[in-house]
């Protein structure tokens, strides 16, 4: 029985992680090698995935290209956590190709983005993310000397690393807005890069095929932008200095 048990678990948390995992999971059951069964019909899947997707109007952002638009670590591209719609795509890249051109050398940094199938499908902890057409970006940083750190974050997967700053959300457990101020101490200690992030921010903003972005007040005002795009995700999300959510 504990076995069953954790068999279920298995599935279930490798599917919420990358919507494949659990079936390659369960399939390699039926093999004399249950791990090696795994990960081959794993990174079988992820590729027939890529295949597919495209016909049912996902496609994943490339992991390996170089240039003015990367994802940020290989964690996204192995978990299948990088597929947008078309129209996203074409998107943030050309907001990434135009932040380059202003600032040569410029890399934006996507970060979660959706899975290859099925709207609807929560990809976890976010709230949204369920469509192919919303996406998240890594801020722009500096070090102690002032110089930009291209390609680089705070934090390993570009999340949780809060910038500072007032907010009017009470404390509550029913909420995804976590402060986790026990780890902030072991980031990098890089300063926002407020130019460039402003500057993508801007550049999303007129964007007419993007409809909101949400970022926290406190940094939307730090960064000077007042477009009605801009908004606040509310106190029940995850807090939004230290990422910027975007969706057509």
């Amino acid at each position: 029985m504990l076995r069953i048990f954790f068999h279920i678990l298995a599935v279930v948390a490798l599917t919420a992680l990358t919507q494949l995992g659990g079936i390659a999971w369960a399939l390699s059951r039926l093999f004399r090698r249950p791990l090696l069964a795994f990960g081959g019909l794993y990174v079988g899947l992820a590729i027939l995935a890529a295949w597919i997707a495209p016909l049912v109007g996902r496609t994943a952002l490339s992991c390996f290209e170089q240039g003015p638009l990367q994802v940020q670590s290989w964690f996204y591209c192995a978990t299948n956590r990088t597929y947008v719609t078309p129209e996203l795509k074409a998107s943030l890249q050309e907001v990434a190709a135009s932040v380059a051109a202003a600032h040569p050398g410029t890399q934006t940094l996507v970060l979660d983005a959706g899975f290859p199938f099925l709207t609807g499908f929560p990809l976890l902890p976010h709230l949204s993310h369920d469509d192919g057409e919303k996406g998240d970006l890594a801020l722009f940083y500096r070090d102690a000397s002032g110089t930009f750190l291209a390609g680089q974050t705070r934090s390993p997967l570009g999340y949780f690393a809060f910038e500072p700053g007032p907010s009017d959300c009470p404390d509550s457990w029913i909420s995804l807005r976590w402060d986790l101020a026990p780890v902030q101490r072991l980031w990098k200690p890089y300063t926002l890069d407020r130019h460039r992030t402003g500057l993508l921010i801007q550049t999303l903003v007129e964007d007419r095929r993007i409809s909101k972005i949400f970022v926290e007040p406190h940094l939307r005002k730090t960064l000077g932008l007042t477009s009605e795009k801009i908004r606040f995700q509310g106190c029940r999300a995850a807090r939004h200095d230290d990422h910027i959510h975007l969706q057509l």
